[in-house]
Order: C-alpha cells, then sequence, then structure tokens
C-alpha cells in the first residue's frame, strides 16, 4: 500500500485525482500506476485499468487469479467490474469511497454472488494516509 501511496502523490504532478494502484504476484510488482485522466484525457484511466493492463501485460495473459491488487481508494463500478473480469484474487484498499465505492459503499460488485468471480477484500489499510492525499488535493482546489 506505500507503494500504491507513492503513485498516488505522483498523480499532482499532472492534475489527476491522487489514487495509486499496484498489482502483485507472488511478492513481486507486475503492475503499478497512478490516475491519468486528466494526463491522457481519457475517462478510463483510471490507477487500476492502467495497472491491470500492465499486470496483464507483465504475465502475457488476462487472467490475473493469483494477484493482489492494492489501492488507495476503494475501487468504482468500473474498476471493480474490470477487477473482476480479470479475475484478481484478492482486493485491498485504503480509503473507503461513500460517493462511488463498489466494493462496500454503494455496492459490492467484487464479491457479487451472481457473478462468475469473487474477490477476497481487505478494506481499510492504511486509511487516514490515503484519505488525507485526497482531502488535500480537493482542500487546495477550493
Amino acid at each position: 500500500m506505500r507503494r500504491a501511496l507513492a503513485l498516488a502523490r505522483e498523480c499532482a504532478t499532472h492534475d489527476d485525482v491522487p489514487i495509486g494502484c499496484v498489482v502483485v504476484a507472488r511478492d513481486a510488482e507486475i503492475g503499478a500506476a497512478g490516475n491519468e485522466r486528466e494526463l491522457r484525457g481519457d475517462p478510463t484511466a483510471h490507477a487500476e485499468v492502467l495497472a491491470i493492463r500492465q499486470a496483464a501485460a507483465s504475465v502475457g495473459h488476462w487472467r490475473l487469479e493469483d494477484c493482489t491488487l492494492y489501492v488507495t481508494l476503494e475501487p468504482c463500478a468500473m474498476c471493480a467490474g474490470a477487477i473482476v473480469l480479470a479475475r484478481i484474487e484478492r482486493i485491498v484498499f485504503g480509503a473507503p469511497d461513500p460517493k462511488a465505492g463498489f466494493a462496500g459503499s454503494l455496492g459490492n460488485l467484487v464479491q457479487e454472488p451472481r457473478l462468475n468471480h469473487r474477490s477476497q477484500l481487505t478494506a481499510g489499510v492504511l486509511e487516514d494516509e490515503c484519505g488525507e492525499v485526497l482531502r488535500g488535493f480537493f482542500q487546495a482546489r477550493r
């Protein structure tokens, strides 16, 4: 999660919401990214989607079944869907997202029993620090 926080902080250099994500397989980082929506002009360039793409390229396959995804903010519906489709085994997130989170806040897509895959979920890891990075970003814009 510390690596994801470092990636989140780097997002300030291109004025993106500071969210970082790391995908790990067998204790090795195989994908990592911060948000790049503003940088790329791409609404799908969330940290999770970019890190999942890197991880899939790293292993040479779209199935990331033995992987853990660490992210500083609870995944949104789009990212939760990408996590399920990639078959990621475990998700660890920092701060909850009561306005857009789909790993427990507004819904729980990553553990939806009607889908063909469910991820293990650990919430609140370094929650205060992850939340502070986000609060600082938005306070600076007010």
